[in-house]
């Protein structure tokens, strides 16, 4: 369910980006300036929204998880963040020019941030002092970038005090955007439960984003995330991880959408 949102009628409305569902997830046809534009209007407004960032996996997912499909369902915005997903909305013609890569999107909120003077929380990472890297590394990078705090969590379900204390300290802190980054479907489903008791207006889950900047894993070169191969150079190199994860979901996206493809092109032949 969405959160209602806030009887601010002081702030222009926030349009919403059409979507192009790929089985099953509505994908938003957007980019990261207007996202950047969007998350400003949320906080301009005080509204409550997440935005879940969808690759391959989350699709998959999507389909055998129904905590996962409901978060999706439910959230304000589904970004493109796999390139197959890109390849796939423009296969069913439409015309988006790149995706919405959730550890590029962080990066420029950063740099947006330094101007805009908006408040991030940190939600994640490998453990407390990989989350300490990560809040150093972007302060480094974007100098007077706020980061009003962090918090990296057991490997678990919280506890009922654990929860209470972790949305405490995140309406403390006054933020305005709280990352998640704690995997696909794990951040998902959390920005669902807690949106409601979150002040912050807008949460994000952007997956590996928060490895990737604390510099605990390394990100694909430019060439291999363009063609697609992200997933092949991340199996390499955490193959024990990864393999299930990728052997499994990634042929059935093929012939999935293979499907939705063909059924797309006999309704318009049929017209």
């Amino acid at each position: 369910m969405r959160p209602e949102p806030s009887p601010n009628a002081t702030a222009e409305p926030i349009p919403q980006p059409e979507t192009v569902p790929v089985l099953g997830v509505p994908l938003a046809l957007t980019d990261y300036d207007r996202v950047l534009e969007w998350i400003d209007g949320m906080i301009a407004r005080r509204d409550r929204g997440y935005v879940c960032v969808a690759n391959v996996h989350t699709v998959m997912a999507f389909a055998e998880d129904p905590d996962l499909r409901a978060a999706v369902l439910g959230s304000s915005l589904n970004l493109p963040d796999g390139q197959p997903l890109v390849w796939a909305v423009n296969a069913l013609g439409h015309d988006l020019g790149g995706r919405v890569y959730g550890p590029e999107l962080m990066l420029r909120a950063c740099a947006h941030a330094v101007a805009g003077g908006q408040r991030f929380y940190l939600y994640g990472g490998h453990n407390q002092g990989a989350l300490v890297e990560l809040a150093l590394n972007l302060r480094r990078r974007y100098p007077g970038v706020r980061i009003v705090g962090g918090y990296s969590p057991p490997h678990r379900a919280l506890h009922a005090d654990e929860r209470a204390a972790v949305i405490e300290e995140i309406n403390r802190s006054g933020a305005d955007v709280v990352w998640v980054g704690i995997g696909v479907p794990k951040q998902e489903k959390w920005m669902a439960q807690m949106r409601a008791e979150i002040e912050a207006p807008v949460l994000v889950g952007v997956g590996a984003a928060f490895d990737f900047h604390a510099g605990r894993v390394p990100q694909a070169p430019n060439w291999i995330q363009e063609a697609g191969l992200e997933w092949a150079y991340r199996l390499v190199r955490e193959p024990r991880r990864l393999w299930r994860r990728y052997m499994r979901y990634n042929p059935r996206f093929v012939t999935g959408f293979a499907r939705q493809l063909a059924e797309h092109r006999r309704t318009l032949r049929a017209r």
